[in-house]
């Protein structure tokens, strides 16, 4: 069953994201507002290269007032294809191409309150983009590690990597090669 919106009022409309409290009304007849931020979506590469090392970047995540170890990933554009977007921030963020992207899965990452969805794909054939990377002015700081998967999925056991599109990411591609 779901909840009849009977109001909606934008309260920001920014350039990430835009808040929205909604008046709804449930099927128990129970009235309740729902704050809601609508973000656009976004897309993540899970880049691993021939030899077994996924390219992973560090940077500074202004909330948290610290740096993230996390995968490649950034937000979709109005109407852009999300296999497009994470080709696009692979090479943006890291410097490399990927011959070959295979979607893994999308997620919701905070659904309580957020609709922002990840899709969150595979990138392998990797080649160093003869452009290099092209950060954008918030990502200047950014530095690409590279560890061999079986480090990262330990980091994420040991809670060292806490990043959810990161853990989902690893996890699911660590699964995919341990069945082969």
């Amino acid at each position: 069953m779901e909840a009849k919106k009977l109001e909606r009022e934008v309260l920001y409309r920014g350039r990430v994201f835009d808040l929205i409290v909604d008046k709804v009304k449930y099927p128990s007849g129970n009235e309740s507002v729902r704050e809601i931020v609508h973000h656009p979506g976004g897309a993540v590469a899970v880049p691993i290269l021939d030899d077994g090392r996924v390219i992973m970047v560090k940077q500074l995540r202004y909330p948290l007032g610290k740096d993230v170890l996390e995968l490649p990933a950034g937000r979709l554009s109005p109407g852009e294809d999300p296999e497009v977007a994470a080709a696009r921030e692979l090479e943006e963020e890291t410097g490399w191409v990927a011959g070959n992207l295979e979607k893994l899965t999308s997620i919701y990452t905070t659904p309580g309150f957020c609709d922002e969805e990840l899709h969150i794909y595979l990138a392998t054939g990797l080649r160093a983009s003869t452009d290099g990377h092209k950060r954008e002015e918030g990502e200047l700081g950014m530095t690409v590690h590279m560890l061999l998967l079986s480090e990262a999925l330990r980091m994420v056991e040991a809670g060292a990597i806490q990043d959810s599109k990161t853990i989902v990411g690893l996890l699911l591609v660590g699964r995919r090669l341990l069945q082969r």
